[in-house]
């Protein structure tokens, strides 16, 4: 029997897998057309133009870098889970660029590589985005988490792809104390960029950490985390409409205070500018409600603090354990009590119902945080019943306002800007918006 084989075609091939093995580095269109194994491991730098396709699994082996001038695209469906051994993380730096649009029916999904029921927060780093927007440092700052890279600049229009449909679950490396990789950091990541429907599961750190930077975003998720659902620092001035905190009470930092909001605008609370001023709309955030087992780290459904300025308006705090809104620095509190900080037309509760609002500055005190408060459209609870339908759920959450609810109207989009699309609704989901159908995941930790 003759067997028959092209020599060019064969040395190809070998050559092609080479090349994917030893650095996570893919063809450009002009390659020749090899398929690579089934099971595809990334490492090192990626310097060219690379896609990754449903049709075989990746695998992140260490920290994984897209480097400046390569886009890095992702097809819809595309499954990136991270090595065991060698916990991965992907890292877009500066002048690169993620195309990754996945869909409600193919979500992308990055994960933890170990099989199901054994999975675990913490089993690899995150996804890490990296743009040339400002940020309120005097030198360029690098990002944490020992991916030492750096990030900011002075392109506020810096656009660093397009990041759609995208489940991150169990992520969060500690490098070491107080530097981590959370679900999704973005670092100086400019508005050129587009970031929506995004669901961050089962995080070891914070599920959502913007440095810097002005990326807008919508439909973003934070389910189960450990430390804070939503962290901005740096002086992080972009806009989000459309959130869901969901905390699990069994789950949460035993070294830090598991919130709905942490923010800064730095570590020390200087006032160097631009201040960190999130404008934020149609959030829901849910705490434990103190349910059996409730961890004691669990704490405030918003926390601002050093020095930071806000704006959160039309959204729903429910079974905070500690306060539902908390003001914590004499700066912070100025610029709420001058009107440079908005609190409008929202939905608080807290378990401590005699600490709701939480005031620890000298500038004002909690009970003058509540008179504001009230007196600018919000609603004070001491019940978190019949706000929505079945809010604290972690498998199947009701997040509809229920009959009745004081969720049903009541919003006021009259100072903010266009980016915000009017609702009638109080919160992230109303009548002809249940934005969750198709692509997210809910579920027990290690399933």
């Amino acid at each position: 029997m003759k067997i028959m084989f092209n020599v060019k075609k064969l040395l190809a091939y070998f050559a092609a897998c080479l090349v994917i093995s030893s650095y996570g580095c893919s063809k450009d269109d002009d390659d020749p057309i090899i398929d690579p194994p089934v099971n595809t491991v990334l490492n090192g730098s990626i310097t060219q133009n690379m896609t990754l396709t449903a049709d075989k699994e990746w695998t992140l082996k260490g920290y994984v870098f897209v480097t400046e001038g390569a886009t890095l695209t992702i097809e819809p469906g595309t499954v990136i889970k991270s090595d065991v051994t060698e916990k991965g993380a992907l890292c877009i730096e500066r002048g690169a660029k993620i195309m990754a649009q996945g869909t409600v029916d193919k979500p992308i999904v990055f994960t933890s590589g170990k099989p199901a029921g054994s999975r675990e927060p913490g089993d690899w780093g995150g996804l890490v985005i990296l743009g040339n927007a400002k940020t309120n440092r005097t030198t360029t700052p690098v990002i944490e988490g020992g991916l030492d890279r750096p990030y900011g600049g002075n392109n506020d229009d810096d656009n660093s792809g397009v990041l759609t449909y995208v489940r991150i679950e169990y992520a969060g490396v500690a490098a070491f104390p107080n530097s981590e990789i959370n679900g999704l950091t973005l670092g100086g990541v400019g508005k050129g960029t587009k970031i929506e429907n995004i669901q961050v599961s089962y995080g070891k750190d914070d599920a959502f950490e913007f440095f810097g930077g002005n990326v807008n975003a919508k439909y973003l998720i934070a389910f189960a985390t450990a430390d804070d659902d939503f962290d901005f620092d740096y002086g992080y001035t972009g806009k989000i409409q459309f959130a869901l905190a969901l905390r699990d009470p069994k789950f949460v930092d035993g070294g830090d205070a598991g919130n709905g909001i942490e923010a800064d605008n730095d570590g020390t609370g200087t006032d160097a500018q631009p201040y960190t001023r999130p404008v934020l709309s149609n959030f829901t955030f849910i705490g434990p409600n103190n349910a059996p087992g409730t961890l004691e780290n669990h704490n405030f459904g918003n926390r601002w603090r050093r020095a930071v300025r806000f704006s959160l308006n039309n959204s729903i705090m429910l079974g905070w354990q500690k306060a539902g809104f908390s003001i914590e620095s004499d700066p912070t509190a100025q610029a709420y009590k001058d009107g440079i900080s908005e609190l409008r037309n929202n939905i608080i509760h807290s378990v401590n119902s005699e600490n709701i609002f939480r005031s620890t500055s000298s500038v004002i005190s909690s009970a003058e945080v509540e008179s504001k408060a009230l007196a600018e459209g919000n609603i004070k609870l001491t019940s978190p019943d019949g706000v929505l339908e079945n809010p604290f759920n972690l498998t199947q959450p009701g997040l509809m306002p229920a009959a009745g609810s004081s969720a049903l109207s009541g919003s006021d989009f009259s100072h903010l800007d266009a980016f915000f699309t009017p609702t009638s609704y109080i919160g992230a989901f109303g009548s002809g918006n249940n934005w969750l159908e198709g692509w997210t995941r809910f579920f027990d930790n290690g399933q």
